[in-house]
């Protein structure tokens, strides 16, 4: 029997700087107004937006789909990283655990930022895939708000 857990994971290179797309997540009702094509709202339902803890609702579109994922998150400012903690929503529906992590670091080549972009899961069985769609989902909008971070 194969193991249901596992990790989806890309990098990609932006041009903002690490505590500019960091920060951005801590404002986070601006994304659907950032990231509108993928993230169509976002909702505190405990907390608020900046403050490690918060409870979120995301509506999403994926290839074509909408969905909706409700989180609770961690902001590690140490290492500028952000960790939804999946709580409920449409992808528990083929996964029994689900966490994206946001991660930002200096760009090694001097410019800009590199963005590790991640999702730990557990599958709920054996015919569900890996997560990559929802992976190529956070890198349009990691690359949205790349663009926007740029035009500021």
């Amino acid at each position: 029997m194969s193991n249901l857990k596992g990790k989806a994971e890309t990098v990609i290179e932006i041009e903002a700087s690490p505590e500019q797309y960091y920060n951005i997540w801590k404002q986070a009702h601006h994304i659907p107004n950032v990231a509108g094509d993928h993230i169509q709202g976002v909702d505190v339902h405990e907390g608020d937006w900046h403050s490690h803890g918060g409870v979120k609702s995301w509506k999403y579109t994926v290839d074509g789909i909408s969905g909706v994922f409700k989180e609770k998150v961690e902001f590690d400012d140490e290492n500028k990283a952000v960790i939804l903690n999946g709580l409920e929503g449409d992808v528990f529906k083929e996964y029994k655990s689900y966490k994206p992590v946001y991660h930002v670091l200096p760009n090694p080549k001097g410019k800009g930022s590199l963005v590790k972009l991640s999702i730990e899961y557990e599958k709920l069985h054996e015919g569900v895939s890996p997560p990559d769609i929802y992976v190529k989902l956070m890198v349009n909008i990691s690359k949205d708000l790349d663009v926007h971070l740029n035009k500021a």
